[in-house]
């Protein structure tokens, strides 16, 4: 158990290197990203009566701004999965929470924080195909700057691209830290 010395210690060491990161994207540039994927959303979306599934933890900080945006009725739930990682290919899911909304026939919205790699993103749309969703849309807040993609995941509504860099904030984490940063911060480049 961490003592409150300890506790304020680990505060200090993560509001010094705070301090030292560099905000790539500011807080009301992703607003102006949210507001924007909310009205793609609604255009697409509208009279389908979707399922919107926030994809945990990243996704719960995206799907909370973009979700009371959209203007259309819908269901919401959420998933968490993880991929067992080290795998070359077809990895299992790791569910630590199912949606609990029936998804047979269903237009199914994912919500996430980010769309890096995708594995976990790929397989959770496969799950949900395999569960009889007629068809998975994904929404990605931001989307990193890289060719090492699973081949084949095409976000439908792509939000800020970011570099390939170690980013955090907005749903996205530093060993379990800075979630709730709004913006899109990176450590600085060279450790």
């Amino acid at each position: 158990m961490q003592t409150s010395d300890s506790l304020r210690e680990q505060s200090d060491e993560l509001e010094a290197l705070l301090s030292r990161c560099d905000l790539l994207v500011s807080p009301d540039e992703m607003q102006a990203t949210y507001d924007r994927l909310a009205g793609e959303i609604n255009r697409q979306l509208a009279g389908h009566l979707p399922v919107v599934l926030a994809v945990m933890n990243g996704g719960l900080v995206s799907a909370g701004q973009i979700v009371p945006r959209l203007n259309f009725p819908l269901e919401l739930s959420y998933l968490h999965a993880s991929r067992y990682r080290g795998a070359t290919s077809g990895g299992a899911l790791k569910w630590l929470a199912q949606p609990d909304i029936e998804l047979a026939g269903r237009q199914v919205l994912l919500i996430d924080d980010i769309l890096d790699e995708g594995y976990t993103l790929a397989a959770v749309r496969e799950w949900c195909l395999d569960a009889g969703a007629a068809r998975v849309w994904i929404a990605v807040a931001t989307d990193k700057q890289h060719d090492r993609k699973v081949s084949g995941l095409e976000p439908d509504f792509r939000g800020m691209p970011v570099p390939d860099r170690y980013i955090f904030g907005e749903g996205m984490d530093y060993h379990g830290h800075f979630r709730n940063l709004s913006g899109i911060h990176a450590l600085p480049e060279g450790g």
